[in-house]
């Protein structure tokens, strides 16, 4: 088991920074960091990372958490396995033991990644060391692979028979994890399993935070008639249209470039990188699809593709592109001289060589469309000059920017006037008419759905609208988009906002200490609260209180999970109803110059709510009631309505009384700000 204190040291350990920076490109904002939200599409940056609290938070879709809970969405994986996964990353001895909470779904997807390892281990070993491997290591030799090039990559070859589960069962590894990892396969005799990879180079896939998640074998007797490369399969831990090679290796360069190139094969990859180019990415033996592009686009927004001249590289940079256009980034192209791909211009000319060609000869999508179809023929016919264009136009129609759609189609008006001898306003026609197929398509498609809601949506409760604090309605699931996944989200994550009041008392009180929690501890009791996450915060806060407890931030920031969740919720709220109302006024807002102030204006609607939900709750027990019962429910509901208007018309400053033990002993914030009573002028 994996104790507190164990808990403690990896999150200490663990840069919050850095994790997050290995999914989503963060710039310096202040004291914290921002960056576009890996949740949910946006374009602005809405996605904030607070390093001294340890927390992030979106506000956009109001996601939020600590280096835990980061590791257990962008992976997939349990609260244990985020844990042994950090500890891992920053070399941190954990218990072999199962942690608290680990369940068989855990269980499996930390046996496949220790199978994982282990193959990726044993191969490696296997290449340099094993006689059968002499072909292998001929083959790298001859591409220029030193020692260090193999051990950076995890090059390694996967002998012939299944050396590799013989190898795993004596290790004590269950067969079970090596099926579900597609290491090996049952025998079609039904009496055992092989091995997936027999007599190939090995070359390991890794996620961004490197570890081993697959593996892609090469054939070296290409007189035998079967697949050049093999690719594990889908499993637990490796969705495929969403890895791409090597950006473990390229993720920090291609922030620094703000560009990644795209190429086709591992070993372009590999030698781009050893000649000092390593902002390089390729497709993992797949056409490129958006969830790789949404993978790129956390490090880098333009992207150079590098296919090959033949027909089959030319289609698949054309699918390429329209996906990453598609996807919002920037794209240019960039074709080879003939006979040339990555690996070998770069070992016959040099890194600068590379680079001065890419600088001179990449091209925008639309400018390197024409240069082909003129370098084919096609601009000089009728037929072909048309046919390119409206291609052109397709392409620019995926754009999801309105600018620059209009940027592109002025550029492509001013590459084809003198083949066109017209305006760009045929072209803004015929871009609004593809625009006007896509839409119809669109609502064809989905008009089987239009008749009926979804069966998940079942009866969306009325949402109260123009509330000045907050909407605490209930909710339920709903499914998400993320990254290509269908996921279904907590009721109160899809659906609502913890009541702002509510969040708004719990920070008053982290912040002023003492004082501030005895006032409003004598003002609110817990059923006051309607969140029961925040309603367990606040009876936490009060019992350390009554303990004689420290309460600060720095303590809940260490607490157990959802403390440190809440924690980015309730300090990284961006702006506050005043602050709202301020920027319309266009007058001066600085919060908290009247803390009780704060908190009386945040008391009014937190028990207007209350007796709010307590006269629907009576309302509804009246519908069964006769009699005496019927009778006490009538004087009570009127009762209640009379507290809600009382509160509805008396100013806050009004409905709570000053207690005297702040009258003796004023509050102060760390600014000096010192709170005057009632009657003794503001400060």
């Amino acid at each position: 088991m994996i104790t507190d204190d164990k808990k403690e040291e990896i999150r200490q350990t663990a840069d919050i920074v850095e994790v997050v920076g290995d999914y989503v490109k963060l710039k310096k904002s202040g004291s914290g960091f921002v960056g576009l939200c890996p949740f949910h599409s946006e374009k602005t940056p809405s996605f904030h990372v607070t390093p001294q609290l340890g927390i992030y938070k979106c506000f956009g879709c109001g996601e939020s958490g600590d280096v835990f809970s980061f590791v257990m969405a962008m992976e997939g994986v349990s609260f244990p396995e985020s844990l042994r996964s950090l500890a891992d990353r920053y070399g941190i001895d954990i218990p072999d033991e199962h942690t608290d909470g680990d369940d068989e779904q855990t269980r499996l997807r930390e046996g496949i990644y220790h199978a994982l390892k282990f193959a990726g281990l044993f191969f490696y070993r296997q290449l340099l060391e094993s006689e059968k491997a002499a072909t292998a290591r001929s083959y790298l030799h001859k591409r220029g692979y030193e020692k260090e090039t193999i051990r950076s990559f995890g090059l390694g070859y996967a002998p012939p028979g299944s050396e590799l589960l013989k190898a795993a069962q004596t290790e004590g590894i269950p067969d079970e994890y090596l099926l579900r990892a597609d290491l090996i396969k049952p025998d079609s005799r039904g009496d055992g399993y092989y091995d997936t990879f027999r007599d190939r180079l090995m070359f390991p896939i890794f996620n961004p935070s490197g570890k081993v998640i697959a593996f892609a074998g090469r054939i070296l007797d290409e007189s035998k008639k079967t697949a050049k490369y093999i690719n594990s399969a889908q499993t637990p831990v490796y969705n495929k249209s969403e890895v791409v090679y090597g950006i473990n290796f390229a993720k920090n360069e291609i922030r620094k470039e703000g560009e990644v190139i795209l190429v086709e094969g591992y070993t372009d990859v590999i030698t781009m990188n050893r000649h000092g180019i390593k902002n390089v990415v390729a497709s993992s033996g797949t056409s490129l699809t958006p969830g790789q592009i949404k993978i790129l686009q956390r490090y880098g927004n333009r992207i150079v593709m590098i296919y090959d001249a033949d027909s089959a590289g030319q289609a698949a940079m054309q699918r390429g592109m329209n996906i990453a256009l598609e996807q919002g980034m920037e794209v240019f192209l960039l074709e080879l001289p003939e006979k040339e791909d990555p690996d070998s211009f770069v070992k016959q000319f040099g890194r600068d060589s590379f680079l001065d060609y890419k600088r001179k000869r990449a091209e925008d999508f639309v400018t390197f469309t024409i240069l082909k179809a003129e370098k084919e023929g096609d601009m000089e016919r009728p037929g072909g000059r048309s046919s390119t264009i409206r291609k052109i136009l397709e392409s620019i129609a995926l754009i999801p920017e309105e600018l620059e759609r209009q940027v592109f189609i002025q550029h492509l008006h001013q590459k084809t006037q003198k083949y066109r001898k017209g305006s760009d306003r045929e072209l803004f026609q015929q871009m609004e008419k593809i625009l006007s197929e896509k839409k119809q398509k669109k609502q064809y498609k989905a008009g089987s759905n239009l008749s009926a809601p979804p069966a998940y949506m079942g009866d969306i409760p009325d949402i109260r609208d123009g509330d000045d604090y907050g909407n605490p309605q209930s909710a339920q699931s709903l499914p998400e988009q993320i990254d290509g996944k269908d996921r279904f989200r907590n009721r109160e994550q899809a659906l609502r906002k913890k009541p702002h009041y509510e969040m708004e008392l719990i920070r008053l009180m982290l912040r002023y200490g003492e004082n501030m929690i005895r006032f409003i501890g004598h003002n609110v009791a817990e059923d006051h609260f309607e969140d029961e996450e925040l309603k367990a915060f606040y009876a936490d806060i009060i019992n350390r209180h009554v303990k004689g407890e420290k309460v600060t931030i720095e303590h809940y920031t260490e607490r157990e999970a959802p403390y440190p969740t809440l924690l980015g919720d309730i300090l990284l709220e961006r702006y506050t109803l005043s602050e709202k109302h301020a920027e319309k006024t266009g007058s001066i807002f600085k919060r908290d110059k009247n803390p009780f102030k704060t908190a009386k204006s945040t008391l009014k609607p937190l028990h207007l709510y209350f007796f709010e939900r307590k006269r629907k709750s009576i309302a509804i027990d009246l519908k069964n009631a006769d009699g005496e019962e019927k009778a006490r429910l009538m004087k009570l509901l009127t009762k209640v309505q009379k507290e809600i208007s009382r509160i509805q018309k008396t100013p806050s400053d009004e409905l709570f009384e000053d207690p005297d033990f702040i009258k003796s002993d004023p509050i102060s914030d760390k600014n000096g700000f010192e709170y005057k009573m009632k009657g003794e002028g503001e400060g």
